[in-house]
């Protein structure tokens, strides 16, 4: 895949992540692509992974280029001294438009893998605003002050509002524009629709942080072409809503 570069420097790499792709290599599958390894042959050099993003997760992600850098940013992680922003589209009309979600994440007691809420879990907060709403869908910003794994996820799974094409967290059905166009047909060369996505709809849109320097790195990654796609569509076929579901 190609791989966007954001931000350089000596120190660091900020890259914009393709959905699809791991952060590092598959724990029972080490010949699997990963993001990792691409930029090492890329620059030619080991580099340290500082945060992770979900594999079907696109966006901004960070990774140190040496021993020094890596443990200052590990830190800032660590202590929350970072901004992680996001964007999906969710099922569904948020009610409230904006609001914190402040529920532990653990593992879940069944499924391997999985997350969930959960009292004996790590705490774990969420400032979430709607961006826009339409009668089935919402597009939602996100703000994590955590990082637990899943996070978002988990946590918009818990207020019933999971991230569209969510296959561990919510239904996995991928975005159709008949389910949005009313009298939908399909064209004579098609023999079944086309999703207009069939990935989760989560993307990892700027990173905010203060280098041990002082410099000040805002790294941003505009929304997908398939993210803008469903939102373009909703606009066309879908009534929009104010921030109260009207």
């Amino acid at each position: 895949m190609s791989i966007e570069v954001i931000y350089e420097d000596e120190d660091l790499i900020i890259v914009n992540k393709p959905s699809g792709l791991r952060v590092i290599p598959d724990r029972f599958d080490q010949s699997l692509p990963s993001l990792n390894r691409q930029l090492e042959a890329r620059l030619g050099s080991k580099i340290w992974v500082v945060h992770r993003l979900d594999k079907d997760t696109s966006g901004v992600i960070c990774f140190a280029k040496n021993e020094q850098s890596h443990r200052y940013l590990s830190m800032l992680f660590q202590d929350h001294n970072i901004g992680k922003f996001y964007a999906g589209l969710v099922s569904g009309i948020v009610i409230p438009a904006e609001g914190r979600i402040e529920s532990p994440i653990g593992e879940h007691p069944a499924v391997f893998g999985k997350m969930a809420v959960s009292k004996k879990g790590k705490l774990a907060v969420t400032d979430y605003k709607v961006a826009e709403q339409w009668p089935l869908y919402s597009l939602v910003q996100f703000q994590i002050h955590t990082g637990r794994t899943h996070q978002i996820r988990v946590h918009m799974q818990s207020i019933g509002h999971p991230i569209v094409c969510d296959e561990l967290y919510g239904d996995g059905k991928p975005f159709l524009l008949s389910v949005i166009k009313k009298k939908y047909n399909l064209s004579k060369k098609e023999e079944a629709e086309k999703p207009l996505m069939n990935r989760l709809a989560l993307h990892a849109y700027r990173l905010q942080f203060t280098k041990e320097d002082g410099t000040e790195v805002i790294a941003e990654a505009p929304i997908p072409k398939d993210i803008a796609a469903c939102v373009k569509q909703l606009n066309k076929w879908a009534k929009p809503l104010n921030s109260r579901g009207e």
